[in-house]
């Protein structure tokens, strides 16, 4: 029989992703068969797997850590925000279509079989499913039709962890607190808190966890450190956001559209020593950087005209005039070229019609089709200044809305390119080839950029992560949880006699 542990939150990036994808990694090493399984995921981050479905981004790195590939069955349901009341709603992979949030909360629970098959079928093929919530449990006004916490775990029939985060603040209050608001039911569901995110010295603490494990009659199944590990974020919470770092040798800015997407795509950029990532907003933050990356979005045309308005647009149409490298993905690939065409309002609320960049000469026509495939191959005919990536092998995907004519994978001209992959600049070979550019076109020697292995790396971090889950997680009573060998929590909540 497939066992399994699921891990809920007290809140919304209190860490769930990273130690469910900790324990995957955890439990691989032990030699157990494991997959990831979210059952509903509101990310702005996505990933097409090798069958062409799209799933959350956080699962497809659980699924990397547990050194399995990645399937559209482990996130059947993926709600991707495009307007500030709505999401374009992706089942078992593929669109069902764009809701505003209260037609999604009335048609949610049609979706249960959806998300059981696709539970059942991974459960016939593992060992341990670790499975990961969404926000937190103790959301009241949602309970009633819940099928990614609670609701979900009863499904199932779920052991969980809940995850609180000391790093924000009232920790004790927040665990407390949502173990309050729970029903009996499944209150006795809760078998183990974790404290995660802490700093500094554990005996600090022992006083309010003894008093926790009293008032909430559930042990304390450990205290986690702030984990410094390089693994890609969940969603817009991101804490890349919010680096305030100064240039490096080499700098590149990415303008942080107000609907970006799958930023996760320039992480790889971030391992050079030698190369600063930054995000910026405003046309203050922008600087004079090395290389501008216009990113994915949800909302071309609406991003574009953020650009326009804020001033980056026609600071970056002078950095571009000068040499600067500029490079669109996906959204700010379309944005680059002469004009982004919506004549039936499929991503604009009417039919449309918009000026692009004009540094690239591609015109983009929204058709309703939507367009999601892995793509693999090798860089032929690019020119200018990026020439040096031809003749190097590319592998990603592709996940967007309209068409751009028949292009090559990387088109450009001069310093100015475009490209709808996304997962590109994980190729180690085009990401060095990129900031080796860059370096030389400065004067500077690339072997001050000290770059690293992209799937080495990317091990290396999983399995800090699971050392730092080993060394600070009651292992034992992790595994009596999973094994069911952690008798029922008691039925009142009341502190113990």
């Amino acid at each position: 029989m497939t066992r399994n542990i699921m891990i809920q939150g007290t809140m919304s990036n209190a860490g769930k992703s990273l130690i469910a994808a900790g324990l995957c990694r955890l439990l691989r090493q032990d030699g157990l068969k494991v997959c990831p399984f979210k059952s509903q995921n509101m990310a702005l981050n996505s990933y097409i797997t090798k069958g062409g479905g799209e799933m959350g981004r956080a699962q497809a790195v659980q699924a990397e850590a547990a050194g399995v590939e990645p399937d559209k069955r482990m996130n059947p349901v993926l709600l991707k925000p495009t307007t500030e009341v709505g999401s374009q709603v992706i089942v078992n992979g593929h669109v069902l279509g764009n809701m505003r949030a209260s037609e999604y909360f009335k048609k949610k629970k049609e979706l249960i079989p959806d998300i059981m098959r696709a539970y059942d079928s991974l459960a016939a093929e593992h060992d341990v499913i670790v499975i990961e919530g969404a926000g937190s449990p103790a959301e009241i006004n949602l309970k009633a039709d819940d099928i990614v916490n609670m609701g979900l775990a009863k499904m199932v029939d779920a052991p969980v962890l809940l995850v609180g985060d000391i790093d924000r603040g009232g920790v004790f209050a927040q665990l407390y607190g949502t173990v309050a608001l729970l029903e009996e039911e499944e209150r006795a569901r809760v078998k183990g808190l974790v404290i995660n995110k802490f700093r500094g010295d554990v005996s600090i603490l022992e006083p309010g966890l003894k008093t926790l494990e009293e008032l909430c009659g559930v042990p304390v199944a450990g205290v986690v450190p702030y984990a410094r590990v390089d693994i890609d974020d969940e969603d817009s919470l991101s804490g890349r956001f919010e680096k305030r770092s100064a240039p490096a040798l080499v700098d590149i800015a990415v303008i942080r559209l107000p609907r970006i997407s799958n930023f996760t795509d320039f992480s790889p950029f971030e391992r050079f020593e030698g190369v600063s990532l930054r995000y910026v907003s405003r046309l203050a933050e922008l600087g004079s950087p090395d290389m501008i990356i216009i990113p994915g979005t949800k909302s071309t045309a609406e991003d574009l005209r953020w650009l326009r308005q804020s001033g980056l647009e026609g600071a970056a149409l002078r950095a571009a005039g000068s040499g600067t490298l500029i490079f669109g993905v996906c959204g700010g690939f379309q944005m680059l070229g002469r004009a982004i065409e919506d004549p039936k309002g499929i991503e604009s609320p009417s039919p449309a019609s918009l000026a692009g960049m004009g540094l690239l000469d591609s015109v983009t026509v929204f058709t309703g089709e939507k367009t999601q495939s892995r793509v693999s191959g090798r860089l032929e005919g690019v020119s200018g200044l990026l020439s040096s990536l031809n003749g190097l092998d590319y592998e990603g995907y592709e996940i967007h809305m309209g068409k751009s004519g028949e292009l090559p994978p990387l088109t450009g001209k001069n310093n100015v390119y475009g490209t709808y992959i996304h997962g590109l600049f994980d190729s180690a070979a085009v990401s060095e080839a990129i900031v080796r550019t860059l370096f030389e076109k400065k004067g500077l020697s690339f072997e001050s950029a000290g770059g690293v292995d992209i799937k080495t790396y990317k091990d290396r971090q999983y399995d800090i992560l699971a050392d730092v889950l080993r060394q600070s997680l009651d292992m034992d009573l992790i595994y009596r949880i999973i094994n069911r060998e952690v008798q029922r929590g008691r039925p009142a909540f009341e502190p113990r006699s």
